[in-house]
């Protein structure tokens, strides 16, 4: 059935290749052996997918290597679709919170903004700007627990509160794009960005 609905058992199959291993490159070759598929239809689809943008591809050791792009609009749908196994909360993130909750809960977080994949419509390529006095460990953690439970890896800064201020103070090109483009406002415990 899924065959008739994407229009190719060989889409199908690296559909289901990528999406069960994000973050993991594979080349032609090795493709073709895992979906026991011909080499030229295996290129055709892979060609027509990194036009549409679900896959990417890099070179390296004179080899070309694609994974799936985990930034594609759809990723998440396509991903619950693919995927072996079942996409859902993981078990170690509190019952009845959500991961803005797990974001808000960070001790000496000032300033949360949400972008990229994070925000519809957002280009940035920074899904998550946070700013404070927020210990490393416990962020990288909750940053596990929120990639568990959007489906994929996600880019995040954390930035110390006078960094941010002059940075933001001087339009710094980094805090001026985030801001510029779609973004959402998540925490600002000082007001800073309404004072601007």
């Amino acid at each position: 059935m899924i065959d008739a609905l994407f229009g190719s058992k060989t889409r199908v199959k690296l559909l289901h290749l990528f999406l069960n291993n994000p973050g993991k490159a594979f080349y032609v070759r090795e493709i073709t052996r895992l979906i026991d598929e011909q080499i030229n239809s295996v290129r055709r689809e892979l060609s027509n997918m990194l036009e549409v943008g679900v896959i990417t591809s890099d070179s390296a050791d004179n080899k070309l290597y694609y994974e799936v792009n985990q930034r594609y609009e759809y990723y998440v749908p396509f991903r619950a679709i693919f995927a072996d196994e079942r996409i859902e909360a993981s078990s170690d993130v509190k019952v009845g919170s959500n991961w803005q909750d797990l974001i808000k809960e960070l001790t000496g977080l000032r300033l949360a903004i949400l972008a990229g994949v994070l925000v519809k419509g957002s280009g940035s390529a920074i899904d998550l700007l946070l700013v404070g006095d927020v210990s490393s460990v416990k962020l990288k953690n909750v940053m596990k627990q929120i990639e568990k439970i959007e489906a994929r890896e996600l880019n995040y800064t954390l930035l110390p509160y006078d960094e941010f201020y002059y940075r933001l103070s001087v339009r710094d090109k980094f805090i001026t794009e985030i801001l510029n483009g779609k973004h959402a406002v998540l925490l600002d415990t000082d007001t800073i960005l309404k004072l601007q």
